[in-house]
């Protein structure tokens, strides 16, 4: 109802709208968004869908978590970095379209000094003129031969042991007294939000006073780490839903995560944050 609500808004106000992304996986939270729904309206509307799957879109490979992807297939394009979670080398970012022909349309010049239109072979096959870049390296190699050397079944088994280390260090994060999830149910991709409470906060009450002596511990952590060289897990704060600063810590296939490296980290932020 809240696109409705903002499509309706947009053309009361004047504006036409034409797009809407929808996301596979937020960079901080890791939510996905009712893609069938979303295509419903989109198609209601006449408007353009998009599905970022940067983070997420890599749940594709999974036959157990790819459901997180169901309706994303009714987009009319999807973006997705394969250098994120499946560990291809940068960049190596594919944007893909249902339309064929329309990226062409969109940024081909046909500049005659490289893209003759007469030669032996089918010039389609000169991919530069479909790109803003032209002169680009061949990213896609990359993907390409990360496929054929794994294959999909074993992309599909490293895609799961990345949400299945994920699941485990949030269920491991819960059940620990000095952290606390930021989000109240188990997290849809493989980001585990979480602050640590060192013991000497916990059992207070949780004013501003409190939260803001909470929102230095990460920051404080993240030196200690660093400097020891054990870990990096990033921080942040979540100002549009007034979370102070919490770790993000994300899993993906490349190494592949176990419970081991989950309980490491788990105890070496209690070892790091304990005394503060």
């Amino acid at each position: 109802q809240a696109l409705r609500d903002a499509i309706k808004h947009a053309r009361t106000s004047g504006a036409e709208p034409f797009y809407v992304s929808a996301s596979a996986g937020t960079t901080v939270l890791g939510a996905f968004d009712p893609f069938n729904e979303i295509a419903d309206i989109c198609q209601e509307e006449g408007l353009w869908m998009h599905v970022d799957g940067c983070w997420g879109g890599s749940a594709i490979f999974s036959n157990k978590n790819k459901v997180l992807l169901k309706g994303s297939e009714r987009a009319d394009s999807l973006s997705w970095n394969a250098h994120k979670m499946i560990g291809a080398p940068l960049q190596c970012s594919p944007v893909i379209t249902r339309h064929k022909g329309l990226i062409a349309e969109c940024l081909s010049l046909r500049a005659t000094y490289l893209f003759q239109q007469d030669k032996f072979y089918d010039p389609s096959y000169d991919l530069g003129d479909n790109s803003i870049q032209c002169g680009r390296k061949v990213d896609a190699f990359k993907l390409y031969l990360m496929l054929n050397v794994h294959g999909n079944a074993e992309m599909g088994k490293k895609v799961d042991d990345a949400f299945d280390a994920a699941k485990y260090l949030d269920e491991q994060a819960r059940s620990h007294p000095g952290f606390r999830a930021v989000m109240q149910t188990a997290p849809m991709c493989n980001n585990i939000c979480f602050w640590y409470i060192p013991p000497s906060l916990r059992g207070q009450t949780e004013d501003d006073a409190w939260w803001e002596k909470i929102s230095k511990v990460a920051p404080a952590i993240k030196e200690r780490m660093m400097k020891a060289g054990t870990l990096m897990v990033g921080y942040q704060p979540l100002d549009n839903k007034n979370y102070v600063n919490f770790f993000r810590m994300i899993t993906t296939c490349i190494p592949t995560p176990t419970k081991e490296h989950m309980d490491f980290v788990i105890n070496e932020i209690d070892r790091l944050g304990k005394d503060l």
